[in-house]
């Protein structure tokens, strides 16, 4: 079977039994014909070999562009299996020249307890700017939240009691994620100050608040706490959610879900966590872990 004809099939079965967005099916489009063109129209009967070359030729790309292709790929020639399309899979250890992905930027534990220090105190004034202050950084550092789905969160989108809000992220897919005590505490006070009519969490003139205005109240949050301003954002917050969970031993698949990552690949880049503390996690949580050798 030609390129175009298997890519095509595979560009169908995403949308039809995955629910792949239509920008992703589009990107995947682009970079399966691109690879197809490198490999002069050879792509679904390339051979390792040939796939290594392919990675050398994308090798100057950014790391995140070179991840997406790559992870095209290596979906392509699984579906070709599944489908009885090849018998082999040359793609499946098909791995990123040794520059690799950059480390995602994170705040320590220390440092969000400064923040928190700094969120508490302007609570405590009882003022609506104190109160809102709190229900979003509550819920950027405790749930994960990407910034835009926080500023467009929908009024009724968390419920008093329920550990959970269902949101509508990248693509239009739902999600789960969690919602801790704290969080809910201070969502609902806020939200008391709301009038009756508002439909978003967090309004402003007539819609909700914007990105923008998202990051310059948690850049001046990190400058009151003491930390520099340019080393903090939303992002870096949903970071530090990620890396701190992992330092607590969650299972990267949960965390993968409360992400909202359509690929596990994604949510690894989050491993970089003290290699120490997962040692000491083995160490304590196997189950040869107390047992004491004789001699």
């Amino acid at each position: 079977m030609d390129d175009r004809r298997a890519i095509a099939l595979f560009l169908d079965m995403m949308a039809a039994e995955r629910g792949a967005a239509a920008n992703t099916i589009a990107a995947y489009g682009r970079d399966l014909a691109q690879a197809s063109e490198a490999l002069s129209g050879r792509l679904g009967a390339a051979d390792a070999r040939g796939l290594e070359r392919l990675v050398h030729e994308w090798r100057d790309l950014a790391a995140t562009s070179l991840a997406r292709k790559l992870s095209a790929v290596r979906r392509f020639f699984a579906f070709l299996v599944s489908e009885g399309l090849r018998a082999d899979n040359p793609a499946g250890d098909l791995g990123s020249p040794a520059k690799g992905r950059p480390l995602p930027k994170t705040l320590s534990r220390e440092e969000v307890d400064r923040m928190f220090a700094v969120v508490e105190e302007e609570a405590a004034s009882g003022t609506p700017a104190g109160l809102r202050l709190k229900a979003l950084i509550e819920l950027l550092y405790g749930s994960g939240l990407r910034a835009t789905e926080l500023v467009s969160l929908p009024r009724a989108a968390i419920k008093p009691g329920t550990p959970y809000a269902v949101l509508k992220g990248k693509g239009d897919k739902e999600r789960m994620v969690p919602v801790s005590t704290r969080a809910g505490e201070a969502v609902a006070a806020w939200a008391a100050t709301l009038g009756p009519g508002e439909k978003y969490l967090f309004p402003s003139g007539g819609t909700h608040m914007s990105r923008v205005r998202l990051f310059q109240i948690v850049k001046h949050l990190a400058a009151a706490a003491g930390i520099a301003p340019a080393r903090v954002s939303p992002h870096v917050l949903r970071h530090a959610f990620a890396t701190h969970l992992l330092e607590g031993g969650a299972d990267l698949r949960a965390l993968q879900s409360m992400l909202g990552h359509a690929d596990i690949a994604t949510t690894q880049i989050y491993t970089h966590v003290q290699s120490a503390h997962l040692v000491d996690l083995v160490n304590r949580a196997h189950p040869l872990a107390d047992r004491r050798q004789d001699d």
